[in-house]
Order: C-alpha cells, then sequence, then structure tokens
C-alpha cells in the first residue's frame, strides 16, 4: 500500500508539473504562433499580387513584407451591401486587430450572407497603379478550399490568384496551391462579359478552348477543380456592389 500511495502521488506531481510545464509554454508562445499567422495570411495576400511585386515573395523579409502592408495596401472590411464596415464593429466582431488581415474568412463562412464581413485590399505598386484583392473561401473533395484574387484596375482582369486548402489530396486537389502553372491561366480571364454580365471563371474539365472566361481543370481532381469554380462564382459576387461604388 505505501509503494501505491507513493507511485500514485508520483504520477500527480508529474502531471501537475508537465500540465504548468505545457501551458507555460502556451503562454509564452502564442505571440510568436501569432505573429507567425498573420506573417503567413499576409504573405498568402501578396501571392494574389506577385507579378507586381518588385521581390520575390520567398526572398522577401518579414520587415519588407510588412512595409509592404503599411505603405502600398489600404485594407478594408466591407459587407455584402458594398458597405464599409467600421474598425471599431470588426472588433466588435471578434477580429482584435480590426483590420481587413484580422478577419478570419473561414469563419465568416459560417455566417449568414447578411452578417458576413469581407477583407477587401488595395495593392498600390511602384508605378501608382492599383489592384484590388478580394478573399474567398468554398469547399473542395475533403475539406475547406479559400484564396485571394487580384483584380487589375477595371475591377475585371485578374491580375493573380492564390489558392490554399485544409485536407485535399497531395497530387491531385493540392494543386490548387502548389502547382504554379494551374494558377498562372488565371492571369488576364475576365469576370464580366462584354455586356456587363458577371460570367465568372469556369474550371473546365478535359481542358478549356482558351476562352476569357475559363481554365483547365486539374487531372483526377474533379471535384476540387469544381469547388474552385464554385468558390470564385459565390465568393467574387459578394463583393460586387462594393465593385460599384469604387468604378464610380
Amino acid at each position: 500500500m505505501h509503494n501505491t500511495n507513493q507511485v500514485i502521488k508520483f504520477v500527480l506531481i508529474m502531471t501537475t508539473l508537465v500540465a504548468l510545464t505545457l501551458a507555460g509554454l502556451f503562454t509564452f508562445l502564442k505571440p510568436v504562433h501569432e505573429a507567425n499567422e498573420a506573417l503567413y495570411n499576409k504573405k498568402a495576400i501578396l501571392y494574389a499580387v506577385a507579378s507586381k511585386l518588385d521581390t520575390p515573395i520567398s526572398k522577401m523579409s518579414p520587415e519588407k513584407i510588412d512595409d509592404i502592408f503599411t505603405n502600398s495596401i489600404d485594407q478594408k472590411v466591407v459587407n455584402q451591401r458594398g458597405e464599409e464596415i467600421s474598425k471599431e464593429d470588426v472588433i466588435a466582431a471578434g477580429y482584435k486587430g480590426g483590420r481587413a488581415e484580422d478577419v478570419n474568412i473561414r469563419k465568416e463562412k459560417r455566417k449568414s450572407d447578411a452578417d458576413r464581413l469581407l477583407p477587401f485590399y488595395t495593392y498600390t505598386d511602384s508605378k501608382g497603379d492599383k489592384s484590388y484583392i478580394v478573399s474567398i473561401v468554398g469547399n473542395g473533395l475533403w475539406d475547406e478550399i479559400w484564396g485571394n484574387v487580384a483584380l487589375e484596375s477595371n475591377v475585371n482582369t485578374i491580375a493573380g490568384v492564390a489558392f490554399d486548402h485544409q485536407a485535399e489530396t497531395p497530387g491531385l486537389g493540392a494543386e490548387i496551391k502548389d502547382n504554379t502553372s494551374w494558377k498562372n491561366q488565371f492571369t488576364g480571364k475576365n469576370l464580366y462579359a462584354s455586356n456587363g454580365d458577371f460570367k465568372s471563371i469556369d474550371v473546365v474539365k478535359g481542358g478549356s478552348k482558351g476562352g476569357p472566361h475559363e481554365v483547365d481543370g486539374i487531372s483526377g481532381a474533379t471535384i476540387t477543380a469544381d469547388g474552385v469554380a464554385e468558390m470564385l462564382d459565390r465568393g467574387i459576387v459578394y463583393y460586387q456592389p462594393y465593385f460599384e461604388k469604387i468604378k464610380k
């Protein structure tokens, strides 16, 4: 009995020490984790306008990325009525920074359309030319997919895209993130027809014909590719009321 009590006492002490150590590490490392997550998100946004940057993103320091966001990117949060949301209201929605980059689009996807917050970025390059970046989210084969789409100043022509995913299959659905050549197909495509109707971009199984509103699909990943097309169609439509305002 004496030995059993000692074992129990030892286990309780070790469990307490491990719990306290893990809690301390979590508290200590939380700012580092948050900083790394913020940097990852900024890079994902910039990848949509990678062709317009003076330096490849992979070679940028965190300080350089922060400098771009401070001096070359204007951030706004809007809703589906085309209204700009104040910093205070964004904070009240649970995003302590109150900026577009703080908004979690995957979290917003779980809200009703009327309540959803939409990040919107205006990037001004070294020549003074503007590009607009919108964030979209949808569903792939296994889980959520999301991305950023950059538009030229005409708010029609795609300047670049960057996609990511939660659990798509490597070499198949994961190509939406990993395959640069596939993503490059979107550059130069148009969201609107010549008569002004919204057309979006179709991801065509078996190969596109090179039209202004379609790109090739991904071999062996039809459901993920369809998810990208649906995400573009639905996600960009949410921004249309705000597009109309900035066109004026």
